[in-house]
C-alpha cells in the first residue's frame, strides 16, 4: 500500500492512498456475480440474467459502493501505518479511479496537536477550608422543616409569612387586561412573588374581606403593553393560612429515619451536609486548577472537527435534557456552545498531556475507593458498584475521574497554594 502524506497547515494533514486495481476490481466482480444469481429483470428468469447484462446495469453502482468501503479500510490501515491520530473525520475523495488500473484517493483531516507541558509553579490556587459547625446544622434542619412545613386556616388578619387565597381581576383606565386574573390563588406574603406593592396592601386583610390593590408595573416589565403602567386588582380574600412546622421528631419520620430517631437524624443530615461541602471545597479547587492549567497553555491550538463534535455532543445533552429530537438538536445554533466547546476540548487536550507526560495512570484501588465513595450515597452501594464494574465504557468514566483527580493533585504539588478558612454558609450560597 502506497501512501503519502502532506502537511497542508499546523493541524490539518493529507492523506494520499492508492488501492491496488486487483483490489477493486475483484471485489466487484464477485458482488455482480451474487447479484446475477438474485435480481429480476424484465425478459430473464430469476437466476438466468446473463453477467454482461447486470454488469452493464448494476457495475457503476456496484464498484461505487466497493470504492467507498476500501477507501475507509484502506485510511484506517494508512493512518495505523502512519502513526497518525485524526482528531475527526476526513474527507475523503477519490482521485484515479478507473477500472483495471489501481485507484488513488486524499483523505483530508486534523490531528490533535502536540501538547508541550510548561511550568505549573506559576498557577494559584486558594485552597478553601471549612467544616459543619452546630449552627450550620441547626439551620439545616429549620430549612429541612420549612420545606415540608404545611398551611392551617386561621380566623384572623393576615400578616407577612402567611399565606392568602385569593380571587383578583387587574384592570388599566377601567380595561381588564390579558394575564391580570385568577381565582383560588395561593399567595405567600413576603416573599415578593407578585408586582412590587402587591403583597404589601394584603397585609391585614381577613377572609372576607375585598381589597382594590393599586399598583404600578415595573418599567422593565417582561410584558411591554404593561410596563410602566398603573393598575388596579380587585381583589378577595377567602382565606388566610399560616405556616406550620413539622416538630423535629415527624421531621426524622419524614426523612425515613427509623422510629423517628433524632439523633440518628442530626447524624444522617450532618454526614450529608460534610459529604456536599467537601465536594464543594473540592470543586472549587479543581475548577481554579482547570482555569491555572489554561492560562499556562493559553497557545493551544484546538482542531475544529473536535471542537465541532463536542458542540454536538452538547446540543444532544441539552435536548436530552429538556425534551425533543435530533432536528431539533442539529437547529441549535453553534454559537449557543462554542465558546464553553472549545474550553472542553482544550482542557482535554492539555489533560491528556499531563497524564502523558507525567505518566499518570488509575490503579485498581484508586478506581476502587472512587466508587466505594460514588456509591456511598446510595441505600445499596453494591449494587452501583456492580453496574460500574459490567460495563467497560463506565468503568472508563470512573478512571477517568481518578486521572483527573491525580492532575489536580499534581498542579496543587507544584502550584502557589494559599489556604483560607471560611464558612459552610458561605461556600453552599456560592454554590447556589
Amino acid at each position: 500500500m502506497q501512501v503519502s502524506v502532506e502537511t497542508t497547515s499546523a493541524l490539518e494533514r493529507k492523506l494520499t492512498v492508492s488501492i491496488p486495481a486487483e483490489d477493486v476490481d475483484t471485489e466487484a466482480q464477485k458482488r455482480l456475480q451474487q447479484l446475477s444469481r438474485t435480481v429480476r429483470l424484465n425478459g430473464f428468469r430469476p437466476g438466468k440474467v446473463p453477467f454482461k447484462v447486470v454488469k452493464k446495469r448494476f457495475g457503476d453502482s456496484v464498484r461505487h459502493e466497493v470504492l467507498g468501503e476500501l477507501m475507509q479500510q484502506y485510511f484506517y490501515k494508512a493512518i495505523i501505518q502512519e502513526k497518525i491520530t485524526p482528531a475527526g473525520a476526513p474527507f475523503v475523495e477519490p482521485t484515479k479511479n478507473e477500472e483495471g488500473q489501481d485507484v488513488e484517493f486524499t483523505a483530508t483531516f486534523e490531528v490533535y496537536p502536540e501538547v508541550e507541558i510548561k511550568d505549573l509553579s506559576g498557577i494559584e490556587v486558594e485552597k478553601l477550608t471549612a467544616e459543619v459547625k452546630d449552627e450550620d446544622l441547626s439551620d439545616m434542619l429549620d430549612t429541612l422543616r420549612e420545606q415540608r412545613a404545611s398551611w392551617v386556616e386561621v380566623k384572623r388578619k393576615a400578616k407577612e409569612g402567611d399565606q392568602v387565597v385569593i380571587d383578583f381581576v387587574g384592570s388599566i383606565d377601567g380595561e381588564e387586561f390579558e394575564g391580570g386574573k385568577a381565582e383560588n390563588h395561593p399567595l405567600e406574603l413576603g416573599t415578593g412573588s407578585m408586582i412590587p406593592g402587591f403583597e404589601d396592601q394584603l397585609v391585614d386583610a381577613k377572609a372576607g374581606d375585598e381589597v382594590e390593590v393599586k399598583v404600578t408595573f415595573p418599567e422593565d416589565y417582561h410584558a411591554e403593553n404593561l410596563a410602566g403602567k398603573e393598575a388596579v386588582f380587585k381583589t378577595t380574600v377567602h382565606k388566610v393560612n399560616k405556616k406550620e412546622l413539622p416538630k423535629v421528631g415527624e421531621l426524622a419520620e419524614a426523612l425515613g429515619v427509623e422510629d423517628g430517631n433524632i439523633n440518628k437524624m442530626k447524624e444522617d443530615v450532618r454526614a450529608n451536609m460534610e459529604r456536599e461541602l467537601k465536594n464543594a471545597l473540592s470543586s472549587k479547587v479543581k475548577e481554579q486548577v482547570m482555569d491555572g492549567l489554561l492560562k499556562v497553555h493559553d497557545d493551544i491550538t484546538a482542531p475544529k472537527a473536535a471542537v465541532d463534535s463536542e458542540i454536538d455532543a452538547m446540543r444532544k445533552q441539552m435536548i436530552s435534557q429538556y425534551g425533543g429530537n435530533e432536528d431539533m438538536a442539529a437547529n441549535l445554533p453553534a454559537s449557543m456552545f462554542e465558546e464553553q466547546a472549545m474550553r472542553r476540548v482544550k482542557l482535554g487536550l492539555v489533560i491528556g498531556g499531563v497524564i502523558k507526560a507525567k505518566e499518570l495512570k488509575a490503579e485498581n484501588a484508586d478506581i476502587d475507593s472512587q466508587l466505594e465513595e460514588l456509591a456511598s450515597v446510595y441505600e445499596q452501594p453494591e449494587e452501583v458498584i456492580s453496574w460500574y464494574k459490567e460495563d467497560k465504557s463506565r468503568l472508563s468514566q470512573i478512571e477517568q475521574l481518578v486521572l483527573e483527580q491525580k492532575v489536580v493533585d499534581l498542579v496543587l504539588s507544584e502550584a502557589k497554594v494559599t489556604d483560607k478558612e471560611t464558612s459552610f454558609k458561605e461556600i453552599m450560597d456560592q454554590k447556589r
